[in-house]
C-alpha cells in the first residue's frame, strides 16, 4: 500500500493539516510503514499541538468508518443516495434536495454508530536499544521518556488510553483528558493516573512505581490490593501479588535520569553500579561484596563508566581490571 503524504509550504496553515493527518492514519496502518516514516510522524506531531488534534480527529473518523462498514442502516442509506444520484439526469430539479436528505441520513447513522460502537484500539510499539534514551509525545499529547533498553505498547481509542510496559523504565507526563482514563499495565499490576507525572520500571517480574507529581492508584490483580501514592513516594510489587507499602522515592535520581544524568546522594556503591550497568553491555562488578557498602555522592552521565571509575580510583583507592568475560572488576588497590 503506497500512501502519498501531502506537503504544505505553511506548516501551521489549518487546511492541509486535516489532509496530512488522514494520510498519516492510512500510512501508519499499513504494514509497509517504515521506522523512518514513524520517526517523521513523531516529528510532525511535535511540531504543533494542532497536528496532535488533527491526527486524533482523523484517527477517530477512520476507526468509526471501519466499525460502520457492515452497518445495515448505513448501507441502506448509501443505496438511497446512489439511487437518487442515478436518477439525476431524468429528474434534475429534484435531485439536489433528495440527495441532501440521503446525505443527512448517512451522517445521522454515522453519528448513532459512533455513540453505539466503541472504536477499536490502535496499538503502537515504542522501544529503545541498550544505552539509548528516547523522548516522544503520544497522540493525546502525553509526554513519554523511555530509558535504556525499554519497550512499551500504547493502545488508544475513543474511550480509553492504555500503556503496557514490556521492560525497562518509563516516565509519563500525562495529558489531561477526563473522557479517556489513562492506565499503565506492568506485570500483574495496573497504575491508574489521576493527572500526574510518574515513572514505571519493570525488570523481569519486579515492578517499581515512583510518583513525581499528582497522584496514582496502583493495584495488583493477583492480591486484589491497591495503594495510592503521593508525590515523592514509590512502591514495588512482583508476580506473586506481594506489594510493598509506599516509601520515600529517590527524587534526585528520578528527576535526573530523563535528562541523561544520574544524581546520587549517599548511595551505596553496589546500588550505584546496578544503575550504571543499565546503560552498557560491559558491566561493572565488585570483586569483594563488602565494597558495596561504600557510600558516595555525585552526578554522573548515564553510561559514562570512565568518569565513575576515575572517581573510584582516586577517591576510594579502587582498581579496575577488565576480565575475560568482558566485565570490569573493581578490586581494592593494595598499594
Amino acid at each position: 500500500m503506497n500512501t502519498t503524504l501531502p506537503t504544505s509550504t505553511n506548516a501551521n496553515a489549518p487546511g492541509p493539516h486535516d489532509d496530512r493527518a488522514e494520510a498519516w492514519v492510512a500510512r501508519l496502518d499499513s504494514p509497509e510503514c517504515t521506522a523512518q516514516e514513524r520517526a517523521e510522524f513523531e516529528r510532525w506531531l511535535d511540531a504543533s499541538p494542532a497536528h496532535v488534534t488533527a491526527y486524533v480527529d482523523a484517527e477517530r473518523a477512520h476507526q468509526a468508518a471501519a466499525q460502520l462498514a457492515g452497518d445495515e442502516m448505513l448501507q441502506a442509506a448509501a443505496r438511497i443516495a446512489w439511487r437518487q444520484t442515478g436518477r439525476a439526469n431524468a429528474r434534475s430539479r429534484w435531485w439536489a434536495p433528495t440527495a441532501m436528505v440521503a446525505s443527512l441520513l448517512v451522517a445521522t447513522v454515522v453519528g448513532v454508530g459512533w455513540l453505539r460502537t466503541p472504536a477499536p484500539a490502535q496499538s503502537l510499539r515504542y522501544a529503545t536499544a541498550l544505552g539509548e534514551q528516547r523522548s516522544l509525545r503520544l497522540a493525546d499529547g502525553t509526554q513519554v521518556m523511555l530509558d535504556t533498553d525499554t519497550a512499551i505498547l500504547a493502545r488508544f481509542n475513543g474511550e480509553r488510553r492504555e500503556i503496557e510496559v514490556d521492560r525497562g523504565r518509563v516516565q509519563f507526563q500525562v495529558a489531561a483528558d477526563p473522557a479517556r482514563p489513562f492506565s499503565v499495565k506492568a506485570g500483574t499490576g495496573t497504575i491508574r493516573d489521576i493527572g500526574t507525572t510518574f515513572q514505571v520500571s519493570k525488570n523481569g517480574n519486579e515492578v517499581n512505581v515512583g510518583l513525581i507529581d499528582g497522584a496514582v492508584v496502583v493495584s495488583n490483580g493477583l492480591a486484589q490490593t491497591g495503594s495510592t501514592l503521593s508525590p515523592g513516594q514509590q512502591l514495588s510489587y512482583d508476580h506473586s501479588g506481594r506489594m510493598t507499602p509506599p516509601e520515600p522515592l529517590d527524587v534526585g535520581l528520578a528527576t535526573s535520569w530523563p535528562s541523561g544524568d544520574l544524581v546520587f546522594k549517599d548511595r551505596r556503591l553496589d546500588s550505584l553500579l546496578t544503575e550504571m550497568n543499565r546503560y552498557s553491555a560491559t558491566k561493572l562488578r565488585l570483586a569483594d561484596p563488602d565494597l558495596g557498602k561504600i557510600t558516595l555522592s555525585g552526578v554522573f552521565h548515564a553510561g559514562d563508566q570512565a568518569a565513575l571509575l576515575k572517581v573510584l580510583e582516586q577517591g576510594w583507592s579502587l582498581k579496575a581490571e577488565r576480565s575475560a568475560n568482558d566485565e570490569i572488576v573493581l578490586h581494592r588497590n593494595p598499594g
